[in-house]
């Protein structure tokens, strides 16, 4: 099928070259040159073309290109002219930032920000390497039981790890269970131990994390005991040939069922329905005196550890994943759940009362959900993310680590991929990909939450210089930004807050929203709660997404939300600045964030997935509410989504399920929600969200660094950099597109482009000093 952009060679010739498994585990930080960039799995590719593939957006696209040679004074001899006037405003803009950083293409500067120069590499590489080498950041990950960060923050662990960020796990439960470490064929026959089969899990544990960080499971460990803050001992362990590789051991004793009640568990010492929450000390643990803790021991054991290893990038569990709509069970482990919670109100604390710290961001994982949801990795990552499962399971049961108690969990052995729990990963909050947006002086602006507060950052003008972090006032902000610029050009932020008390009742989330005081200015308004259309955190868990907003041709706002029964709801702005009550829009099953945009015509669109399919509304006309939910056609498809207005219509991006390749396709309102032109573009594998402005399409690739891609046939590359949540990317005037992150290092990174077919990125730049500090 041929590519409707402009310059499109043959269909064949715009796939990259098959990527090899070697590659797919190839350190993230190393860097391919153009020569030797990766492309998609050979089985990931997509067949034969057959269906017309769409326009995109007009305004978006520089006129057709022709094979013609053009004479001297040729229209296109003139716009290439005018791309290189261009090309120089990147280049001044980079360097002015940049302290003088050439605009080096693609590939050549981000090798430049990764790797020094040598003596004799030439001026080019040794301009590279006079700036800042990028912060690698510390990542904390705070999981309820041994394996919760195999089976849902991996494969994010094993990139972490494998591009030599320093990571540190902490275990709340020992996970003994009823203490049989058996697989079902021998369950009846085996003693139950909990002692034992806690030191089984806590033995695969760190065989897993050896084999990620050195190849080998019987890489050696240092353990010892740490006193907590809470008044406990805990285990900790440092992995000898890597001892930036950390693993903490609270053993608190678990729930031991998904969802029934048991008082003596985090979520019975969370509602205060036991006063404290006794240990289950593994058999070979060097810890040796059983402990208590009380739900503010927990806490302040948890802000001791977060003020030990100072992390800039914290990965917790979902502390709102819902219920089941038919039987009003968790959709989750209890234990995963009210972890999660315990380490909010730890973040929260810590945020407030520990200034002499960095920054951090926070990244939310769903857990049991993915089993049902279209798979999000490729072959090669589920496969890779088995392979560390296999090891927790101790398959081939040899004694490798000298334990009686056994080298790993066999109740897990005869299904090491869980629930198809391997196939995926997904994000219970971050996917926003509005969070940068421009004004229209062409400067830049970027809404990101780190200490659990909005941080703000500002580019005036098109070559101004940056500034921020600036912390918005208002804490308990949720993970996950979007934007919205009103018609008098002011922009608004909107999001989720959660507040937490001394009463299970105390815990609830909102949407809210804040709102600059004039277009241009650096000060916003306070954060107004829009509510939340949730009867009680006790019927549905507070199982809100993030809201999706958009503004239509007659000047009106809307935000969108997902509730706990998996249906839209959404409140409209009237005229006189006052929010209408929460709609009832239907929709049935639907998961993940929806997203929502604007036609041309000024008609809004919005658009949710379901394991099966996508949905979507439409306005007949501006200002008119949305018609009833239809059914797009579309296949299942991975979360998240994007969308993106423009004259013909409202782009829709997303994944291809067990592939990461990326896909598009066209939705229009007239006569009704109508979707044309599905097209896989190819990719580099990865999962996540997939930011697209004017010619730039960017996501996560396989490895954890971020893929982009510039123009049609064009191959998509790789920067050096690993990040928190979703990037995000805007247009800057006619002829500029940027795109941002938030790096592991919870600090802002920045990239600008020409908006053309032969564009590069320019450099990556960091903006604000290195994130040792608040």
């Amino acid at each position: 099928m041929p590519d409707p952009r402009p310059g499109a060679p043959s269909p064949a010739a715009a796939l990259p070259a098959p990527r090899t498994e070697a590659q797919s585990s190839a350190d993230a930080a190393a860097l391919p040159g153009p020569e030797a960039r990766p492309g998609a799995d050979a089985d990931a590719l997509p067949g034969p073309r057959v269906e017309a593939r769409p326009s995109l957006d007009a305004a978006a696209l520089p006129g057709p290109r022709t094979d013609a040679r053009p004479g001297p004074h040729s229209p296109r001899r003139d716009r290439h002219r005018h791309r290189h006037r261009l090309v120089k405003v990147v280049a001044l803009c980079a360097a002015t930032a940049a302290g003088g950083m050439l605009v080096l293409r693609g590939n050549e500067a981000f090798a430049g920000l990764v790797s020094p120069a040598s003596p004799d590499a030439g001026p080019l590489a040794a301009a590279a390497a006079a700036h800042e080498n990028p912060d690698p950041g510390r990542v904390l990950q705070i999981v309820a039981h041994p394996d919760d960060d195999l089976y849902f923050m991996n494969p994010d662990l094993r990139y972490s790890i494998t591009a030599g960020h320093p990571v540190t796990s902490v275990y709340l439960t020992s996970g003994e269970a009823d203490g049989i470490n058996a697989g079902a064929a021998k369950t009846a026959s085996t003693a139950p131990d909990k002692p034992a089969y806690a030191e089984a899990r806590q033995n695969g544990i760190r065989a897993a994390y050896a084999k990620m960080a050195t190849g080998d499971r019987r890489s050696a460990w240092k353990r010892t005991v740490i006193p907590t803050d809470g008044g406990g001992r805990a285990e900790l362990d440092v992995l000898v040939a890597r001892p930036e590789v950390n693993l903490v051991w609270l053993q608190m004793r678990e729930a031991g069922n998904v969802y029934a009640d048991r008082p003596d568990s985090l979520h019975g010492l969370w509602d205060g329905r036991v006063e404290r929450l006794e240990s289950v000390l593994a058999s070979g643990t060097p810890v040796r005196q059983p402990y208590t803790y009380t739900r503010e021991q927990v806490v302040r054991t948890l802000i001791g550890v977060l003020e030990r290893y100072r992390p800039t990038t914290v990965r917790l569990q979902d502390p709102t994943p819902g219920r089941h709509a038919d039987t009003r069970r968790y959709t989750d482990h209890q234990d995963h759940m009210y972890g999660a919670r315990f380490a909010q109100a730890a973040l929260a604390a810590y945020a407030k009362e520990v200034k002499d710290r960095p920054h951090f961001a926070v990244q939310n994982y769903l857990g049991y959900l993915n089993g049902s949801l279209p798979s999000s990795l490729d072959p090669v990552e589920a496969g890779e993310k088995l392979d560390i499962l296999d090891t927790y399971a101790w398959l081939d049961q040899s004694d490798h680590c000298g334990s009686e108690a056994g080298c790993g969990d066999l109740k897990v052995a005869d299904h090491p991929a869980g629930n198809n729990w391997t196939r995926s990963i997904n994000y219970a909050r971050g996917t926003s990909t509005s969070w940068l947006t421009s004004d229209r002086d062409h400067g830049l602006w970027a809404f990101k939450v780190l200490d659990g507060q909005v941080a703000v950052w500002h580019r005036a003008g098109l070559i101004g210089a940056w500034s921020g972090p600036r912390l918005l006032p208002g804490t308990g902000m949720d993970p996950g930004i979007s934007t919205a610029t009103l018609p008098d050009g002011r922009i608004a932020a909107f999001g989720t807050r959660t507040a937490f008390g001394a009463r299970p009742a105390d815990y609830t989330r909102e949407v809210v929203m804040a709102v600059q005081r004039a277009p241009g200015s650096e000060e916003f308004g306070p954060w107004e709660s829009l509510g939340t259309p949730e009867t009680s955190d006790e019927e549905w868990t507070s199982d809100i997404s993030a809201p999706a907003v958009s503004v239509d041709g007659a000047g009106q706002p809307a935000v969108y939300v997902r509730d706990g029964a998996h249906t839209l709801r959404g409140r409209v702005r009237a005229a006189d600045g006052g929010w209408g009550p929460w709609l009832r829009l239907g929709g049935d099953g639907l998961t993940g964030n929806p997203v929502t945009a604007v036609d041309g015509a000024g008609r809004r669109v919005v658009l949710a997935g379901t394991a099966r399919t996508v949905v979507g509304w439409v306005q007949p006309r501006p200002g008119a509410p949305l018609g009833p939910v239809t059914a797009t056609g579309l296949p299942d498809t991975a979360l998240p989504l994007t969308a993106q207005g423009g004259p013909t219509g409202v782009r829709l991006w997303f994944r291809k399920p067990g592939s990461g390749n990326v896909r598009t396709a066209l939705v229009t309102a007239d006569g009704g929600l109508r979707v044309s032109g599905l097209t896989d573009l190819g990719g580099l594998s990865g999962f996540g969200a997939v930011t697209a402005s004017g010619h730039l399409l960017a996501g996560r690739a396989a490895g954890g660094q971020l893929g982009s891609e510039m123009g049609p046939g064009r191959p998509w590359e790789r920067s050096p950099l690993m990040f928190v949540g979703s990037p995000s990317s805007t247009t800057t005037g006619r002829n500029m597109v940027s795109l941002a992150v938030v790096g592991l290092d919870a600090r802002l990174y920045v990239t600008s482009s020409q908006d053309a077919p032969d564009a590069y990125l320019a450099p990556w730049q960091p903006v604000g000093p290195r994130n040792t500090g608040p």
